[in-house]
């Protein structure tokens, strides 16, 4: 098969820049906009038309296959700025890849790796103003692609867009979490869509989480969908366990996101000497080890949250009966504290990226 040849990427800029609508020292997440986004399409069997054009309202068919039958795609990265004024996006190598298993799994075309690199570096090149200085702040950055026949039938569609959009933000949950164990609900099944990131499967996870939320959770804990007592991850977050010193998160095994922050944190502690085991985890083995003390840390992972501290567990049982880990205070936790502070280090350029996960737009 001919491998198509990278088209050029047009821009259009804006006459006007919405910059200073911002109050950048007040950043919410996923509020803001950048005055840039990404655009191509699909059609007749090839990408077409790459574009940067001002980010704008988008007009299509009320038809529209993605309305109807959720074939929708996306991703969630992050640009920073470094301590000597660099902007670096960190590990899309990881993502673009995941976006494209993402596609393959929904019958949705894969898009270049070399142009998807190349589209992301020069729209945050674009809009290297808007990326945030600080610890706690980045430019998000949000690939996704929508089927746009226009048609009312179960089939693929034959045409796409693909966007790329990018907001200034900063933390994603203001404190700790409270967090409780899902029984009865299923955010992903041996064979489904759980390890793509499918807008579905955040769609079917809406409802337990607000009846949680009315419960006096901040999260919830998914468990697996045939026994309901294997964790798999928690919420927008993988899920990470300290039990007798060493570190352990749930395996993926096709139902789990395979996160890179994820990733990340695993290869961080093989670098710094922490034990570190993917396998399975049960609700039991969580209890028990709280019981018996070695139950030292739990925390959640992903590109929004970064790392953030789980401060309670709670499993209530089919009698009513509640039972609830209390954990450590957050300013307490030595590893995951550290484990935070070198990530967030490395993407910032404080420590060495011995990795290679900057990816630079200048």
């Amino acid at each position: 098969m001919q491998v198509q040849e990278m088209p050029e990427i047009r821009v259009q800029r804006v006459g006007q820049s919405r910059i200073n609508e911002v109050d950048w020292d007040n950043l919410i997440f996923g509020r803001h906009y950048s005055d840039h986004m990404f655009v191509a399409d699909y059609r007749d069997g090839q990408w077409t038309d790459l574009r940067i054009v001002p980010y704008e309202k988008i007009s299509v068919y009320p038809a529209l296959i993605a309305f109807h039958y959720g074939q929708e795609i996306f991703e969630g990265l992050k640009a920073y700025r470094t301590v000597d004024g660099k902007v670096a996006i960190f590990r899309p190598d990881k993502n673009i890849k995941r976006m494209n298993n993402s596609a393959r799994r929904m019958a949705m075309p894969e898009f270049p790796f070399d142009w998807f690199m190349e589209a992301m570096k020069k729209l945050v090149s674009i809009d290297k103003d808007w990326v945030p200085a600080g610890d706690d702040v980045a430019l998000y950055i949000r690939p996704f692609m929508i089927a746009t026949d226009e048609y009312v039938g179960v089939r693929p569609s034959d045409t796409y867009k693909l966007f790329i959009i990018t907001s200034p933000v900063g933390p994603y949950y203001a404190k700790p979490l409270n967090v409780k164990v899902e029984r009865k609900y299923v955010r992903a099944f041996p064979g489904g869509t759980g390890y793509a990131k499918a807008a579905g499967n955040y769609g079917g996870a809406m409802m337990p989480t607000a009846l949680a939320k009315e419960e006096g959770f901040d999260q919830l804990l998914w468990t697996d969908g045939i026994h309901h007592e294997y964790i798999e991850e928690s919420g927008t977050m993988n899920v990470f366990f300290i039990i007798n010193g060493t570190v352990v998160t749930p395996p993926l095994t096709g139902t789990i996101l395979p996160g890179v922050t994820r990733d990340s944190i695993i290869t961080l502690c093989k670098d710094m000497g922490i034990p570190v085991e993917e396998r399975q985890i049960t609700v039991r083995e969580l209890f028990e080890a709280y019981e018996k003390g070695i139950l030292e840390d739990a925390f959640g992972s992903g590109t929004a949250v970064t790392i953030h501290h789980i401060v309670s567990i709670t499993d209530i049982l089919p009698n009513g009966e509640r039972r609830t880990i209390e954990l450590p205070s957050p300013e307490k936790r030595e590893v995951s504290n550290k484990l935070k502070e070198v990530l967030e280090g490395i993407k910032r350029r404080k420590y060495p990226d011995r990795h290679g996960w900057l990816v630079y737009v200048d």
